[in-house]
């Protein structure tokens, strides 16, 4: 028998609990544990005014924003309008049925405004990472580090040659937000001190991005966004916007590193890194200052690809200050003997060892050394002895080990694209940049102790 049709009657009285219609198992209810948003009124109590009409909670807007970047919401104006609609993220914000949605007007104005004078979004992020901290995500021994390239809000067509957009006349007071943040950081060793290197192009909607064709295809304009994990569970320890080139990445990778230890209290003993972060300054900072072990590929440009013998060919005699061919002929910096035998101590700086002429001319493995010059020659780097000891820790039996969590970097970034939606950039500017970057990564810390946590609850 086929039953009556439904028709909608408006009733006069509801009984209705939000609590009852969200599944135990919705992933918001296991982020919800782990969300601590308490501290954030005392926070920015000093950027409110204590007159005129109540503003919209900041506890609510952030809320709202972390849904958005848990579900690849990145649009405010969707973001207000599934908020509305979805009844779990009603209960996530605290929103009854008869609540009000903000405006999504109201985000910008907060965000430009007191969110990014008091640092919330930073602040919000530190307290995740703590949580993960005493939950026992975090285990502090190794570290790895990775960039990856996210495309701006900016099309080729609107952009020019930098000396062209240099030499026009900017009004620093009606230019748009993204021009003047640009001209804010140009001393800044993550944005314009980066690098002396000028681009081909420059966005005139958003200066401060990096026309790169670092993908090995079409050049686009894009941000860096840097990642420092922890390699035991893939926490992210912290996050930075950089340009993308490999000064201001590196430099990213030192201020985090630097950071951390502030905030948290958290040296590594080793990290892990590709060889982007392998020159001989970042190196040294790295096993000299910081006494970290460095599993990072050397960026050595002694190797050959034509055939003839390479640097790692000769042996270092360190004990002599010398080179030995693969002939056996030793090679010196100078072949001169001094009256003082203090005058060729070995010194920290860059050096060329030089063969003699006469044991290259009857070698018989000129042909394969040496085929277009009288004798050999091997450039020996200020730092050498550290970056020798680089490669001993990438041959060591633990570097396997070290390169596959080092992966863990990249699947976060694979994560963030696919999943959180994160491929192209909404904001412009370096500061609307770490805004979106930072409150990503809040995204999937959240995600992660909500996925850890349950499971290593039951184990015990």
């Amino acid at each position: 028998m086929m039953g009556p049709k439904q028709e909608a009657q408006a009733a006069l009285f509801y009984e209705f609990s939000l609590e009852e219609h969200v599944p135990q198992d919705h992933l918001l209810r296991s982020i919800d544990r782990f969300v601590d948003l308490s501290s954030i009124r005392s926070y920015l109590a000093d950027f409110y005014s204590h007159t005129g009409r109540p503003s919209v909670d900041p506890e609510l807007l952030i809320r709202m924003l972390l849904v958005g970047y848990c579900f690849g919401i990145r649009s405010e104006r969707r973001l207000c309008e599934e908020v509305h609609l979805n009844l779990a993220y009603r209960w996530f914000c605290r929103l009854d049925l008869t609540d009000r949605i903000p405006d999504h007007s109201t985000f910008s104005k907060n965000r430009h405004g007191r969110f990014r004078e008091s640092d919330l979004l930073r602040h919000v992020f530190e307290t995740t990472v703590a949580r993960c901290v005493a939950e026992g995500l975090v285990g502090g021994h190794g570290f790895a580090v990775d960039a990856s390239l996210i495309s701006a809000d900016v099309q080729k067509q609107n952009s020019s040659n930098p000396e062209d957009w240099a030499a026009r006349q900017i009004d620093t007071i009606n230019a748009p937000r993204a021009v003047r943040e640009y001209l804010d950081t140009l001393d800044d060793e993550a944005f314009g001190a980066a690098t002396t290197a000028k681009p081909k192009f420059t966005a005139h909607a958003d200066p401060a991005s990096q026309w790169t064709a670092a993908r090995k295809g079409p050049a686009f304009f894009a941000y860096s966004d840097n990642y420092l994990i922890d390699t035991d569970h893939g926490v992210i320890l912290d996050v930075d916007a950089s340009r993308s080139n490999k000064t201001a990445e590196v430099g990213a990778m030192r201020k985090m590193l630097d950071r951390t230890e502030e905030r948290f209290g958290v040296k590594p003993d080793w990290i892990a890194a590709d060889t982007v972060y392998g020159s001989s300054d970042n190196l040294v900072w790295l096993t000299l200052k910081r006494q970290i072990l460095p599993f990072i590929p050397v960026f050595d440009k002694g190797e050959r690809t034509d055939g003839t013998f390479s640097r790692s060919d000769f042996t270092w005699d360190d004990e002599n200050d010398r080179y030995i061919c693969p002939g056996g002929k030793e090679m010196r910096h100078t072949w001169r003997t001094y009256s003082d035998p203090a005058r060729n101590t070995p010194i920290w700086k860059a050096r060329k060892y030089r063969a003699r002429k006469s044991d290259c001319t009857g070698c018989a493995l000129k042909a394969k050394c040496c085929p277009n010059s009288e004798a050999r020659a091997v450039h020996r780097e200020k730092y050498e002895a550290v970056r020798e000891f680089a490669r001993q820790c990438t041959a060591s039996e633990f570097n396997p080990k070290a390169q596959a969590r080092r992966k863990k970097v990249e699947m976060l970034f694979a994560h963030l694209k696919r999943i959180l939606g994160l491929g192209r950039l909404r904001l412009r500017g370096p500061c609307g940049v770490q805004d979106e970057f930072t409150l990503a990564a809040t995204a999937q810390n959240l995600r992660k102790l909500a996925k850890l946590k349950p499971m290593m609850a039951v184990a015990g």
